[in-house]
Parts: C-alpha cells; sequence; structure tokens
C-alpha cells in the first residue's frame, strides 16, 4: 500500500472509530474536534441529479435506494475502505455492528428501512446521519457524505419548510473549513440554474474545496455537448470538472454489473468526438482517484494542525480520566484503603468549611452573634414580670401568712419560672448549630469530587454523619439545658444580702414606713428580679455558644466519622464492593473516555508514523 493509501486509509479509520464512540456529525450537524479536523467529501447536488449514480460508480456496487422526487432523506456517512486483494466485499452499519452485509441489495434496503425508522414512511427529512462503513478491495479509501438533494418546491406530504429545511442541513456540512464539496450537476441542465453550484459559491467563493461534477453527458441534446463547462469557461473552478456517464434506467433494471459500466463508461469517453481529448480526465474512476490524491494533499497539509489538536484532546481526556477516578481495585483490603481514602478527602473538606478555608463555618458565628441574642432578647420577661403577674406570684409564694421583710419565696419562684425561659432559646442555638453543621456535610460531600463516582458510599457516609451529629447534638442539648437549670438551682448569694439593706434604707426612722403591698413595693421586687434575669442572660449569652461548640463543633471535627470507621472495619470483601458501586452513568463516561484516549493515542501514534515515512 502506498503511502497516500496509508494516509487516507489512517484518516478513515480514526474518522470510523470516532463514528463508532459518537465523536462525529451529530443531529445538528456539527462536527466535535477530530472530526471536524479530518477532511471529507459532501456530495451535494439537485434532486435527480445523478448524486447516486455517481456515488454508486465510485464504490462499484448498486447499493442506494433510487426511485422519483426526494430519496434521500438522512444523511449519508460512507467510509470506503480499501482492503487487500482477493478479500471479499461487505458493508456495515453502525447502528447494526456486529452484522456483515455481502449482499448490497439488502443494504439498500436497510438504508430504506433505517430512514424509515426516524422519518416514517413519508417523505419528510431528518438530519440524524446513517453512518455506512464498505470494505472492498475496488475502492479507494474515501469518506463520502451524501446528503438529501436540494430542492425548490414541497410536494404532496412535505412541509412548506422542507426546501430551506435540507438547504439548511446541507449548509452546516459544507461550511466546514475541512469539507470539500463534491457539486453535482446535470449536463442537460444549464449550468447557471445548478443549486450545488449556487450553493457551493456562497460557502467557497474561491472554489478551492470544490470539485465540479458534470453527470447525464449521453443525455444531452445531439449536437450540443458540455465542453463549455468541462473546460472551465462556462464556470471556471479551481480544480478541474469531471464528466461522468450514468448507467441508464435500461441498465440498472437489469441490474448491469458495475465493472461492465465502469467500462461502457470509458468507451463512451474515448469514442466521443467531443471528449476524447479529455477522456483520461473524465469518468467516476477517475473521480475516485482525483478525490483521493487531494484528500492525500489536504490531510499532508494538515497534519501539524491535527497532531496539535490529539496532543491537546489527549492532555483533557487524560485530566478527564484523573478527574473521574481509575478503576476500583477488586481486593478487599485495597477496597477499604480506597474508602479510607475517600473519607479522609471528606473529612478535609468539611474541617475547611469549619476552620475558614471554605465558606459556610461562619454561620455558626451567625447563631452565636445574632441568632441567640436576638431570640433572649425576645423573651416576654415584661409580661413575666409585669404588676399584676408579680403580686400573684409573690401572694401565693407567701400562702396563709404574709411576708415579714422580704418575699424570698415569691423572689425564688419569679427567678425560676422567668428562667425556665432561656431554655427555649439555648436548645434552638443547638438545633440551628445543628442544621449549620449538617449542611456543611452535604455540602462537604458534593464538593468531594472523588466521592461522585460512588453514589452508595456517599449516602452511608451522609448517613453516619448524620447520625453522628444527632448524638452530637443531644449531648449539647442535654449540656446547654443543664447550664439553665444549673442557674435555677442556686441563686447569687450577693443578690439576696442586698435586699435586706434596701429594706433597712426603706426602714429608716426618717422616711415614713413602707406598706409592703403597695404597687411600688412590687415594682421593686420586678426591677430586682429582671436585673437578677439580665445578669445570667449575660452569662448564658456566653457559655450557651461555649457548651455548643464543646460539643458539637469541636467533637463534629474530631470524630464526625468514628462510627463510620468502625462499621467499615467489620465489613466484608462483598459488602465493601456494595460501597463502591459506582453510578452506572459516570461508569459509561470512564469507559467513553477511556476508548476516546486510545483512540486518540493511536491516531497520534499512526499519523507520527505516517509522517516519519514521508
Amino acid at each position: 500500500m502506498t503511502t497516500m493509501e496509508s494516509l487516507i486509509g489512517l484518516v478513515n479509520r480514526i474518522q470510523r472509530a470516532c463514528t463508532v464512540l459518537g465523536d462525529h456529525g451529530g443531529a445538528d450537524g456539527a462536527l466535535p474536534t477530530l472530526w471536524e479536523a479530518l477532511p471529507s467529501v459532501a456530495v451535494v447536488g439537485g434532486q435527480s441529479s445523478g448524486k447516486s449514480s455517481v456515488l454508486e460508480s465510485i464504490v462499484g456496487r448498486d447499493f442506494l435506494p433510487r426511485g422519483s422526487g426526494i430519496v434521500t432523506r438522512r444523511p449519508l456517512v460512507l467510509q470506503l475502505h480499501k482492503t487487500e486483494e482477493g478479500q471479499p466485499e461487505y458493508a456495515e452499519f453502525l447502528h447494526l455492528p456486529k452484522r456483515k452485509f455481502t449482499d448490497f441489495a439488502l443494504v439498500r434496503k436497510e438504508i430504506q428501512d433505517e430512514t424509515d425508522r426516524l422519518t416514517g414512511k413519508t417523505k419528510q427529512i431528518s438530519p440524524v446521519p446513517i453512518h455506512l462503513s464498505i470494505y472492498s478491495p475496488f475502492v479507494v479509501n474515501l469518506t463520502l457524505i451524501d446528503l438529501p438533494g436540494l430542492t425548490k418546491v414541497a410536494v404532496e406530504g412535505q412541509p412548506d419548510s422542507i426546501v430551506q429545511d435540507i438547504e439548511n442541513m446541507v449548509r452546516t456540512y459544507v461550511e466546514k473549513p475541512n469539507c470539500i464539496i463534491l457539486a453535482i450537476s446535470p449536463a442537460n441542465q444549464d449550468i447557471a440554474t445548478s443549486d450545488a453550484i449556487k450553493l457551493a459559491r456562497e460557502v467557497d467563493p474561491t472554489g478551492e474545496r470544490t470539485f465540479g461534477v458534470l453527470t447525464k453527458l449521453d443525455l444531452m441534446d445531439k449536437g450540443t455537448n458540455a465542453l463549455d463547462v468541462l473546460e472551465g469557461r462556462s464556470y471556471k473552478l479551481q480544480h478541474p470538472w469531471v464528466g461522468i456517464v450514468n448507467r441508464s434506467q435500461a441498465d440498472i433494471n437489469k441490474n448491469v454489473d458495475m465493472i461492465v459500466a465502469r467500462r461502457k463508461e470509458r468507451e463512451y469517453f474515448a469514442n466521443s468526438l467531443d471528449y476524447s481529448h479529455l477522456a483520461s480526465k473524465m469518468g467516476s474512476e477517475y473521480l475516485a482517484k482525483l478525490l483521493s490524491r487531494h484528500l492525500e494533499s489536504v490531510i499532508r497539509a494538515r497534519i501539524p494542525s491535527i497532531s496539535s489538536l490529539i496532543t491537546k484532546t489527549i492532555d483533557e481526556l487524560e485530566s478527564e480520566m484523573d478527574h473521574l477516578g481509575r478503576p476500583i481495585a477488586l481486593d478487599a483490603g485495597a477496597q477499604l484503603y480506597t474508602i479510607l481514602e475517600l473519607c479522609r478527602a471528606f473529612d478535609k473538606i468539611f474541617k475547611e468549611h469549619l476552620e475558614g478555608g471554605r465558606p459556610g463555618g461562619d454561620r455558626i458565628y451567625g447563631v452565636f452573634d445574632n441568632q441567640l441574642p436576638a431570640a433572649l432578647k425576645k423573651l416576654p420577661f415584661d409580661r413575666h414580670l409585669s404588676l399584676q403577674n408579680v403580686k400573684k406570684v409573690v401572694s401565693e409564694a407567701d400562702g396563709y401568712q404574709p411576708h415579714l421583710i422580704a418575699p424570698e419565696q415569691g423572689y425564688r419562684r419569679l427567678i425560676e419560672s422567668s428562667l425556665n425561659y432561656f431554655r427555649g432559646p439555648a436548645e434552638a442555638s443547638v438545633d440551628a448549630v445543628h442544621f449549620v453543621l449538617k449542611e456543611l456535610v452535604r455540602k462537604s460531600i458534593g464538593e468531594t469530587q472523588e466521592l461522585k463516582r460512588f453514589p452508595t458510599l456517599q449516602a452511608e457516609l451522609a448517613a453516619a454523619s448524620y447520625q453522628s451529629l444527632e448524638k452530637f447534638r443531644e449531648d449539647s442539648r442535654k449540656t446547654v439545658i443543664r447550664l439553665v437549670d444549673m442557674e435555677a438551682s442556686y441563686l447569687t448569694v450577693d443578690f439576696f444580702r442586698k435586699l435586706p439593706q434596701e429594706v433597712e434604707k426603706a426602714g429608716n426612722p426618717a422616711t415614713p414606713t413602707i406598706d409592703r403591698y403597695t404597687d411600688g413595693h412590687f415594682r421593686r421586687i420586678a426591677s430586682n428580679v429582671s436585673s437578677y434575669i439580665s445578669m445570667v442572660s449575660e452569662t448564658l449569652k456566653n457559655s450557651i455558644p461555649k457548651a455548643a461548640v464543646y460539643c458539637q463543633v469541636r467533637e463534629a471535627k474530631r470524630s464526625l466519622l468514628n462510627h463510620f470507621y468502625t462499621q467499615v472495619g467489620k465489613k466484608e470483601g462483598k459488602q465493601l464492593s456494595q460501597l463502591l458501586d459506582e453510578d452506572p452513568a459516570l461508569m459509561e463516561r470512564r469507559l467513553q473516555c477511556a476508548k476516546r484516549l486510545e483512540l486518540y493515542k493511536n491516531a497520534r501514534d499512526e499519523i507520527d508514523a505516517v509522517s516519519w515515512a514521508r
């Protein structure tokens, strides 16, 4: 095989591999990176211009659907692979990868059936391509894209927009800078009316990418010829025009062998008075070789940019593989090590949130600095220490005997009942810290890239962390309630020592005797209790945060996953494997990434080998 055949064959193999991996033209016609960098040939022409005959002549097989009106209703990406002489010819479809077609009549039927699968048995079109590979010793290495024929009017059963829809679909292919345009025009029509040439001129005004093909030369009126076109006088292109003689309908109906048809075509040009001087540059065989030579020159010119693109893509795929993670080991020890490493990665991020390396931990400070003080201020002490309630509580505390000096029992009951109000803000602070910690666990799991592969482990880690946080919350709740109860169980002695002094001052002979049941007396009691409650409030405002941090935040940093570690250490190999059961979508993504990486590495090696052989 020549260097040219090797180079074009290489591109064909890369395109084929891209196609298998889905790295090919999509429904919108936008070709991804490597496909876009590799040249291919798009066959463009009006309906009934002879496109099918040209393709079949190049392939040497009768395999395309035929008929009147719009026949090609989906793009056909046709990859020709030249094989060694003596090897059997066969075809493969991308959607039927394990089936080899040796009967090309069945290939035609499958194209029709696959078209109908998307469009139905209508005259509708679809931009989703059909991918067909043909392996034969009688072809040249080429990738040809057969596109629906351009039309000027919609026929019955087609939407009015179909004319523009077909043109837009064709444009998505021929606008690509690496697309070679094979513009098919029938010789028995004025070249000025050619739909293919009109479109080619718009997307390739210099004609660098356009090859003009003139079909149906044998059907021109007697006494006329197409020399003005073929010799570039009517419409000049940078590449020579090629004339084609299609098989007659009678030959098609008789299933005349394509080899015989090619011989008849050669004889036509050799014996023609008009075209014999161009015979060596006419016909489907010459067209195939011309395209192949041009492809080889285009590929050679683009090798540096293709190599650069492949190298860049390999780097990106390697990075993605690192991001997705490598396959998991099968032995239990390695799996346990992997789980512990993943836990450490999560724990590190969780601590960064708490300690300020990542946002979120500041919300705990917000609980202590804003939420707790605001809750303490909202406690209903004004209502509880109202004159009416103080009278009621003090009177009930005295029983049947009035208090003599100071209403000690009344004071105690007022203070103890007031202190009960602190339970609410204390527990609310614990719950708020718990909520923040729980949210940080959720966030940290989501930010641990290594964990994204393992939804089961994520769920187990979250459940174990939440379980630990619940325990920390319960310990913290008990502690803060105990702080409140401690304040209620022992009142500050200095507070009571001040009360008799106030009474003595009030009982000075120089002042009138004070009635211990006047409103002023009860207001003084309310004021004294309020002062004491304010003092306790300040104390709790400082001690509740300390308790919450000690019982919840500190323990979360120290032992969030201790229980999980204990449980994991008891698991057998099968249970560990279940924890490392990856997301199927992510496994598929890694598999595809690995396949693409292998494809690009092989492409790099082969292109390098061909480059050095030049």
